[in-house]
């Protein structure tokens, strides 16, 4: 028996999380970006965030919407700055939140050996530059690495395209990033569709994330999924 928790609204779907949380947010810009929980989180109220994602939330919508309510203390992300970060960038210049830059290829293998259990890998991503510094190395076959930790999060906010009523997940074109190795790599996974099908509704061989990762499902508007990047 699944045991996803669909769910009646994304205020639902959010309840429990903590303040002080780790939370992994699925997007690359605006595709895959789950904002209607995201919208939920901001009115259920949890601070000092960590947040993990590709970059730090674009115009005042989404993850910029989060970090304007002042409600995250730490950004880990690939790209912090982009022609439209200015909620990020003015509250990085002004101190009042944390940034830990992780090379993309980078941050997507922390994350997937959160979700495997694997303690730590070698990657010679950032070798010689500043994000290496502090970091353990080691030559192997002639060639440095720089020790990387994995990732994991109390819970992961993610956008698919279509769920079935066990939880299982399909993605949508380029919204499919990193909401399939997000799931796998925390505690609690929640997740906006918007679509639930019946048992079997799904053919089997195009899920991308099995049930067994997916812990609440809510349904939100296919419409104003794709009229915010889900190309």
């Amino acid at each position: 028996m699944s045991r996803t928790r669909i769910c009646e609204a994304a205020d639902e779907a959010v309840v429990g999380i903590a303040d002080g949380s780790t939370v992994l947010v699925s997007g690359f810009g605006l595709a895959g970006m789950p904002f209607d929980l995201i919208e939920a989180l901001i009115r259920q109220g949890a601070t000092d965030l960590t947040i993990v994602s590709n970059n730090a939330g674009n115009g005042e919508v989404g993850l910029a919407a989060l970090l304007q309510a002042g409600r995250v203390r730490r950004v880990i992300c690939s790209f912090p700055r982009q022609s439209d970060s200015y909620v990020f960038d003015g509250l990085y210049r002004a101190g009042k939140i944390e940034l830990e830059v992780v090379p993309q290829g980078t941050l997507a293998e922390r994350i997937r050996a959160g979700g495997a259990g694997i303690g730590a890998f070698f990657c010679p991503t950032g070798v010689g530059t500043s994000l290496a510094a502090g970091k353990e190395t080691r030559d192997i076959d002639g060639r440095t690495y720089v020790l990387e930790y994995p990732i994991r999060g109390d819970a992961a906010l993610i956008a698919a395209h279509r769920a079935d009523e066990m939880g299982n997940l399909i993605y949508r074109k380029t919204a499919r990033n990193f909401g399939p190795v997000m799931a796998t790599a925390a505690d609690t996974v929640i997740v906006q569709v918007g679509e639930i099908v019946p048992r079997g509704g799904l053919d089997p061989e195009a899920v991308v994330t099995p049930s067994i990762y997916v812990d609440r499902v809510v349904r939100t508007s296919a419409r104003r999924l794709a009229a915010r990047g889900a190309r």
